[in-house]
């Protein structure tokens, strides 16, 4: 057994020690097979979300831009496979739009049925029609990126709320600290635009229409993902912060 065995440790060995130049080498060629590895399985995901994106039922509604859509399905299949959420529902929030245009989705993954697009506030420090400064820290009065899990619902300042559980160090961690919720707003409104040349503002909230929060909020409660882009975020970490 002993000198069937030997001849090729002595093989691995002598590969390993007589010329460094193969050595580095075949440690080379792996990393360079490993970096395909990755582009194919990036290449493959982006494929996959715009094959979905291709065949979304508009329900009559507006369709996110595909940009921001995929980042968002990439996101939710990494937090779906991590268990961070457990509903096939996709919240897709566009802070790289005017505030003054729909820039909300609720997506059912179901059936790929868009099933809400709505207005949706940011924050009063992030802007005034366009969103351009965030922050995770208390005070700030600025909305947060990145990816959520919906938390639960209850009754407060604004009436019925949905808490949001911030999944990347960093970026957006302390929501829950900072009361970063999902409420109605009077000032979400066609109304409020007409006569102010945008739309109100939060403090930090994705505050929404009064008339729409107890639809949206009883879909996307208890960890379903949402995810607010904005160019500004790190587009190659996005997902690599997520807790």
């Amino acid at each position: 057994m002993i000198y069937r065995i030997f001849p090729f440790f002595f093989l691995l060995f002598s590969s390993f020690s007589s010329n460094p130049e193969i050595v580095s080498d075949k440690a080379h060629s792996n990393l360079q097979s490993v970096k395909v590895l990755a582009e194919n399985i990036t290449l493959s995901a982006e494929a996959k979300a715009v094959n979905l994106y291709n065949s979304l039922d508009a329900n009559n509604l507006s369709l996110p831009n595909l940009e921001s859509f995929t980042k968002a399905l990439k996101g939710f299949y990494a937090l779906q496979t991590k268990g961070k959420i457990q509903k096939n529902i996709l919240t897709l929030i566009d802070f790289s739009l005017s505030s003054n245009t729909k820039r909300l989705w609720i997506i059912d993954l179901n059936s790929n049925t868009v099933l809400f697009n709505s207005l949706v506030a940011h924050g009063r420090n992030t802007g005034n029609e366009f969103a351009t400064s965030f922050s995770n820290k208390a005070e700030s009065y600025k909305s947060s990126l990145g990816f959520y899990a919906t938390g639960e619902v209850y009754q407060g300042k604004h009436g019925l709320s949905l808490r949001l559980d911030g999944l990347e160090r960093g970026v957006n961690d302390n929501a829950r600290a900072r009361a970063v919720v999902m409420h109605g707003a009077d000032y979400v409104a066609e109304s409020f635009i007409k006569n102010n040349s945008r739309l109100g503002r939060s403090l930090g909230c994705p505050a929404i229409p009064m008339n729409m929060t107890k639809e949206i909020i009883s879909i996307i409660k208890d960890k379903s993902c949402l995810y607010i882009y904005h160019p500004s975020l790190d587009k190659e970490n996005e997902t690599k912060h997520v807790s």
